[in-house]
């Protein structure tokens, strides 16, 4: 049988990073680099690579993503069976997420990484690699959404999350736990996320930048008070708990939801934002009645990219909160 098409998008990051001679690594190794150094891929896909971005996970805005996500589709309507995305560690929830909102095509989009460059003993990255490569080309990981495949096991893109600074074992969905694994070159899902949910950008879309705000104790709110007149078009709150902020920052927060989107989530990164369980002043549900809108089950980075990527399409307030509704138990 002829072996599925899959293509490597690199980005950078620490899969491909080298010693740079200087104070530490850095990426350097080509996508085709990355692939040359497993060639048990030849086995599993025909594959073929390219270098995409050169650069570490933390240095990628929501543009390279948006532009990736067009390049994810073209590669698809190519023909390619599946596509993996190699990147830094530092901002791969956020990459899958923007691919999940974005790409609507039921091929596999995989995004992996490494936690030990290749100058490491243990480096993992071509284990990820070779694992990303197998989920990309089954038909069990159709459907999905763009996933993550790290220490061979497979996590939806809504619900991962890196929970260390270090461990190779970092990446983890608390909410729900992995939907598959990889065993004996088998890719196994066990549970598919319920729904999904698309945004369709068009060519000419409008930046709109969305802030990212966690309250802290004893915190007064002072720093809010420049969201507006700092140009940012929304707002997300990462709350204590299930929605909780001092209550000197609730009339701030209303104010500001009266010319913006603000989104309150949770600063814990995992369960929801309740509605009616408190009632104090700041308590989630006085938030909720002062325009606020509820993230749901979404952590605070990726109720960002949401709320950034709804704005760039025009997305009026209104509508705005019947998506996190709808798609995330807002």
């Amino acid at each position: 049988m002829a072996l599925s098409e899959v293509v490597v998008l690199s980005l950078g990051g620490t899969i491909s990073s080298t010693d740079t001679g200087d104070r530490g690594v850095a990426p350097s190794l080509s996508g085709e680099d990355l692939v040359k150094d497993v060639p048990e891929i030849a086995e599993v896909a025909e594959v073929t690579a390219q270098s995409f971005r050169q650069m570490p996970g933390s240095e990628l805005t929501l543009d390279d993503l948006v532009e990736l996500s067009a390049e994810i589709k073209r590669r698809i309507e190519g023909g390619v069976k599946g596509v993996v995305v190699t990147q830094g560690t530092d901002s791969i929830e956020e990459t899958a997420f923007v691919l999940d909102l974005l790409v609507d095509e039921a091929e596999p989009v995989v995004v992996t990484g490494a936690m030990r460059n290749p100058t490491l003993p243990g480096a993992e990255g071509p284990a990820n690699l070779l694992a990303s490569v197998r989920v990309a080309a089954s038909d069990a990981a159709r459907g999905v959404g763009a996933v993550v495949v790290m220490n061979d096991e497979i996590h939806a893109a809504r619900f991962v999350q890196k929970t260390h600074t270090s461990n190779p074992a970092t990446f983890r969905s608390p909410l729900t736990g992995p939907i598959g694994y990889i065993s004996e070159d088998n890719v196994r899902l066990v549970t598919r996320p319920v729904g999904s949910y698309h945004v369709a950008l068009s060519e000419k879309t409008q930046n709109r930048p969305v802030a990212l705000y966690t309250v802290a104790l004893g915190d007064d709110g002072s720093l809010l008070s420049f969201i507006k007149q700092s140009g940012y078009g929304g707002l997300v709150v990462e709350a204590f708990g299930v929605g909780h902020v001092h209550s000197t920052i609730a009339q701030t927060l209303e104010d500001l939801a009266e010319e913006m989107p603000v989104v309150l989530a949770s600063r814990t990164g995992s369960g929801e934002v309740h509605r009616s369980t408190y009632s104090f002043v700041g308590s989630e549900s006085d938030l909720l009645s002062r325009c606020l809108i509820n993230a749901g089950m979404l952590d605070g980075p990726k109720a960002r990219l949401l709320l950034s990527v709804l704005l760039r399409i025009g997305t009026p307030k209104e509508q705005i909160a019947a998506q996190f509704e709808h798609w995330f138990g807002g």
